[in-house]
């Protein structure tokens, strides 16, 4: 066997085992991290859409096992989740998602400008304090990738 042939062997060799290296590594980050996402609602036209986007985001990964997912949810978005005028289909959706883990979290500044309580809005929220742009980039520190449908 000439030097070439040696040299292309032993390279050849080492790309194998690297690659099934990285793609070892690859599986197991995968199967022992979750994706985790972080979607924002601020415009009331568009509480639907995103409400369907979390819901097909859940199903297109297999169930909410293999994901975690906030909303966090601020601005003129909020009205849509008051209790007392939520339409059935949003408070049913809530529901469901709070059951399958996703954050549900409202800013608390909004909370203030519109005058409303935790108590006031569909059952599973949890209060952005700081506010929910503070909620935002602390979910995205924390690794969240950021969605705005």
């Amino acid at each position: 066997m000439n030097r070439r042939n040696i040299l292309w062997s032993a390279a050849s060799a080492l790309g194998a085992a690297l690659g099934a290296s990285s793609a070892k590594a690859a599986t197991e980050a995968g199967a022992s991290n979750k994706l985790k996402v972080v979607y924002h609602l601020s415009d009331a036209e568009k509480v639907n859409f995103v409400l369907g986007n979390i819901q097909n985001h859940i199903d297109g990964v297999g169930g909410p096992e293999h994901v975690t997912i906030a909303l966090v949810i601020h601005g003129p978005a909020l009205k849509a989740f008051h209790a007392a005028q939520a339409n059935p289909d949003i408070s049913k959706r809530v529901g469901d998602f709070s059951k399958d883990g996703v954050e549900l979290a409202a800013c608390g500044n909004t909370m203030k400008a519109q005058n409303v309580a935790l108590k006031d809005l569909l059952p599973g929220f949890v209060s952005a304090e700081k506010g929910g742009v503070v909620r935002l980039a602390e979910l995205q520190s924390q690794g969240y990738l950021y969605l705005r449908p």
